[in-house]
């Protein structure tokens, strides 16, 4: 679908969410109703009628574009094997990662000891895997959903548990824009299924900070990774003493 069909979508969706009708748009362009629906079904709507229209929907065009992108088919994960062949590619699982947490191809430029071919080659790459689509002038367009994760135990999810807990945990964690908290107690099912619910609630809000964070220059922002873990475990030194 194209995205002038996507966007049309999105505006037939929010007026019929509304209650609007062609008669009222008809009304705002000063057109039949017939032409109105020949419009939108063929469409072949002008900027300006379009943002005439999102103006009856009480709607800015730029809202208008972040709703119609919100329908967009889009991945939650990749498969075991397109994980594979990033995470058997150093330059390429730093190029995915990098992109999956919104940088730009200036921004990758700017932040890694990258050139500029290799990054297109990778950026290329992951257009065929699917995961972005690479656009003219090198413009990067995601194709996952904002939920999207690594798979469980997954061969990226894996590389990150072998190679890198070990640097992670090396730090005592008393800078300002660190903190560790370690609790340890006896808990029912119920309260650990209650846990685990808002554990995923934050894991949603941190990708929607994410989000609202493209937009800041990359000067004024830094990596940050969170490390959410619960389950039913004992120190195995205590285990000899359990009957």
């Amino acid at each position: 679908m194209s995205q002038s069909s996507r966007l049309i979508q999105a505006l037939k969706r929010e007026l019929k969410a509304q209650d609007k009708t062609y008669a009222d748009v008809a009304v705002v362009l000063a057109l039949s109703e017939a032409s109105v629906k020949r419009l939108f079904s063929d469409g072949n709507l002008s900027l300006k009628r379009l943002e005439a229209i999102c103006e009856l929907a009480g709607l800015e065009l730029a809202e208008l574009v972040r709703r119609a992108a919100l329908h967009e088919p889009r991945l939650t994960e990749l498969s075991h094997e397109q994980e594979q062949q990033i995470a058997s590619d150093m330059p390429l699982l730093l190029v995915a990662v990098s992109v999956v947490h919104g940088l730009s191809y200036e921004e990758i430029l700017q932040l890694y000891q990258i050139e500029q071919p290799l990054l297109i080659q990778k950026l290329a790459r992951l257009d065929r895997l699917k995961l972005i689509e690479l656009l003219p002038g090198n413009r990067i367009k995601l194709r996952v959903a904002p939920n999207f994760n690594w798979r469980p135990n997954g061969p990226i999810q894996r590389f990150f548990f072998d190679k890198v807990q070990e640097d992670f945990f090396r730090s005592r964690f008393d800078k300002r824009s660190e903190k560790l908290l370690v609790l340890n107690g006896i808990l029912s099912d119920h309260s650990n299924a209650e846990l685990q619910k808002k554990m995923q609630r934050l894991a949603d809000e941190f990708n929607g900070l994410l989000l609202e964070d493209q937009s800041t220059p990359l000067d004024n922002k830094a990596g940050n990774t969170l490390v959410l873990a619960l389950r039913q475990w004992q120190y195995s030194l205590f285990k000899q003493y359990r009957k």
